[in-house]
């Protein structure tokens, strides 16, 4: 699952065994979210930015008439994915943690694959096997001590 092709942008990427590795500019995951509700019908309804250690991603509220969804976005790789919304601060006390929910919501998934700079993971490569040899960047400390079993527990995960 290389991702070759996907531009670097800014001084904080690099590519690593052929796979984008850069802090994400939270403007263009921004963009990314309201062009995409935008071309699907939906609302942009809040931003959860992921400010301290954990979690390691941001999420994008998008509000259809029936369901609402969070983009998430991994704050260090250019690679986004479709997810049930998760709390990520303290607010009253309240702060989820553990696997996310992925799923497809194909009109979402198309509409940010044909957007620059990131790559979509569906629900079932997420919820799929994780390979390490495949995903260089994941730490080698991490995958001893949190044991992924699957490929969105390792990209997407509230690891400190």
């Amino acid at each position: 699952m290389a991702l070759a092709g996907l531009p670097g942008r800014g001084n904080g990427s690099d590519t690593v065994s052929g796979y984008l590795r850069q802090v994400v500019n939270v403007r263009e995951f921004r963009r990314a979210c309201y062009t995409a509700a935008r071309r699907t019908g939906g609302k942009v309804v809040e931003f959860r930015l992921a400010t301290g250690a954990t979690p390691n991603f941001h999420q994008g509220l998008i509000a259809y008439l029936d369901h609402t969804v969070a983009v998430v976005c991994a704050r260090d790789l250019a690679i986004l994915a479709i997810a049930m919304p998760r709390i990520i601060d303290f607010a009253d006390g309240i702060r989820e943690w553990g696997p996310l929910t992925f799923v497809d919501v194909p009109a979402l998934a198309d509409a940010l694959a044909e957007l620059p700079g990131f790559r979509v993971l569906t629900s079932s490569e997420l919820n799929g096997p994780f390979d390490a040899a495949s995903w260089p960047h994941v730490l080698p400390d991490d995958i001893a001590y949190w044991k992924p079993d699957t490929l969105g527990e390792a990209l997407f995960n509230y690891w400190d």
